[in-house]
């Protein structure tokens, strides 16, 4: 009697999305016969932990490697050959080319379901002065192996990150932690380029307020080595030169598509592997998960690119689904991110305000700036929201959050209202967990719906700091009014501003023009918003209240 033939599942890299998809290929499928092939000495490992391997805070390397080969067999009798690249893909035949990197065979591994996983690499430019023995990037643990042992053997006392990203700053705090003078170069004017400015900024702050020197809107250009090829320099497109015994290259990653453009397989607008909601490719028995594969972007619906351990990791699973004979689908991503540098935590979900204006979408964007927790329980700290909304219809379209606690419960709540399509009304009425030391009666969440859902009602209008900015000046005639107190005011103030502290706004409407278009401000916008008010019910007709107030104005 002839034997069953058993489906063959190969697997090409490792990490979230493959190691992924080789679990739930087994799940799906007891018998199918499993292959997963990855170019590195390590089949799963916690990339998103490595920084802090380097800082310290994760202390055993043990605790980055998830899985191994020979745990993987244990438990899913998946065959796992790490140090093994795949050179290439014959789609009629369906078999892969392997090269063993420990003994150089080249041989063919036969397929069923081919799934690809090749990730992304990082970017390391064309510079002057490479390869340098004291240049690193981040990427891969033997990345972080080789950065912990420079800075236990040589013990450099400067570092230079190139790269204010999620990975750059959190690479920084490990340096600074290790007692390394730190600057952070950063092409944009800003950091957390995935951040929008004014939220960005408040990031910036803190990094400077712990020592931290950036340098942004300005590019490395070359590097200053001796003798030994060690960078002792970075120079800059600006011509600076910063002195450094470590510098980390943090520019972001590439897909990795030299596999599937060999085998002819569609890449998309975006320039990732082309992908339908099962993780099909161009050939329906090729499948194909994380870094290297477009995503739809939820809100939008378009296809964009989205290095992302979770959406890698839920591709992987339904790839692997499918491989194996299953039916799952992923319908996409809202790109949530989030990170902890210095103390401070921020993150976006959705689209930022210059995503929305980018899809050509007229939007409201709306700050608060509200306590993590009750007030009168200790340690309340400030936690700052953003909203984007849809200007006409009040839907939630994106969030931002930044504050030192609690910033990742708020980031969740809103993806999951943006998941499901919620209005900013509909954040008003949202039921959360209430107690003195986790909230307050009124979340900062639900108090950033209170502000854009009182925007859309028309209650009052808004204005951001940049539209008031580039309106003052190109000179235009704009009542401005500070109605923080007298010493506050003293602090510091928007040029032409009249202060009357909201709490005399009414005895005082004589001094004002109510014809004129006047712009309301306080420190974070409650005042503000109260001014705004008595105003338009005692007959000013133009009012707008400067969301955020000065406290995102300054930023």
């Amino acid at each position: 009697m002839a034997t069953q033939q058993h489906r063959r599942i190969v697997i090409v890299g490792g990490v979230a999305g493959g190691a992924a998809a080789a679990a739930k290929a087994r799940r799906t499928d007891e018998h199918a016969e499993i292959f997963m092939f990855e170019r590195g000495p390590h089949v799963s490992f916690a990339n998103c932990g490595l920084p802090y391997y380097v800082g310290g805070d994760i202390a055993e390397r043990a605790s980055l490697l998830l899985q191994t080969p020979e745990s993987f067999w244990r438990r899913f009798r998946v065959r796992v050959h790490v140090r093994h690249e795949v050179l290439g893909i014959d789609r009629v035949a369906r078999n892969v080319q392997v090269r063993n990197l420990e003994t150089n065979e080249v041989y063919l591994q036969p397929y069923d379901a081919l799934v690809l996983s090749p990730g992304a690499g990082a970017i390391v430019p064309q510079l002057a002065g490479l390869p340098a023995r004291n240049v690193f990037v981040v990427k891969t643990v033997p990345d972080s192996d080789a950065v912990r042992t420079w800075l236990d053997d040589e013990k450099p006392t400067r570092a230079v990150v190139v790269g204010a990203g999620f990975i750059g700053l959190e690479t920084a705090e490990a340096l600074h932690t290790r007692g390394l003078h730190v600057t952070v170069v950063e092409l944009q004017p800003q950091v957390l380029p995935a951040l929008d400015p004014d939220m960005a900024e408040l990031v910036a702050r803190r990094l400077r307020e712990r020592g931290v020197d950036l340098v942004l809107g300005d590019g490395i250009a070359g590097l200053e080595t001796d003798a030994t090829q060690t960078v002792t320099g970075v120079r800059l497109a600006s011509g600076k030169v910063l002195p450094a015994g470590i510098v980390i290259l943090s520019i972001g990653v590439r897909p990795e598509l030299k596999l599937a453009l060999d085998a002819g397989l569609e890449i998309g607008k975006a320039g990732g592997i082309a992908v339908n909601e099962r993780q099909q490719t161009s050939d329906p028995n090729i499948y194909a998960a994380g870094d290297a594969v477009e995503v739809i972007q939820r809100v939008t619906g378009q296809k964009v690119r989205m290095p992302l351990a979770g959406p890698a990791s839920k591709q992987g699973r339904v790839a692997g689904a499918n491989a194996a004979g299953g039916d799952l689908r992923f319908p996409g991503a809202l790109g949530t991110a989030i990170l902890g540098t210095m103390g401070i935590s921020a993150g976006r979900t959705g689209l930022t305000e210059r995503d929305a204006q980018a899809a050509g979408m007229d939007v409201l964007v709306t700050h608060t700036h509200n306590l993590d927790h009750a007030s009168y329980y200790p340690g309340a700290q400030m936690l700052h929201i953003k909203l984007v909304t849809d200007a006409k219809t009040g839907r939630l379209l994106g969030g931002q959050v930044v504050g030192e606690n609690g910033v990742d419960k708020r980031l969740d709540v809103l993806a999951m209202a943006l998941q499901a399509g919620m209005h900013v009304e509909e954040l008003e009425e949202a039921d959360l967990a209430y107690a003195p030391q986790f909230s307050s009666a009124r979340d900062p969440v639900i108090m950033a719906g209170h502000v854009a859902a009182n925007a859309i009602r028309n209650a009052f209008d808004v204005i951001t700091c940049p539209t008031l900015r580039a309106r003052m000046d190109a000179g235009e005639a704009i009542q401005l009014l500070d109605v923080r107190t007298p010493s506050e005011f003293a602090t510091g103030y928007l040029p032409g501003a009249l202060n009357v502290p909201v709490d005399d706004l009414r005895d005082r409407l004589g001094e004002l023009d109510k014809t004129a278009e006047t712009v309301v401000y306080c420190k974070v916008g409650f005042r503000g918003y109260l001014a705004s008010r008595i105003l338009q019910q005692n007959g000013f007709a133009h009012v707008k209240n400067l969301t955020g107030g000065i406290l995102v104005c300054d930023a």
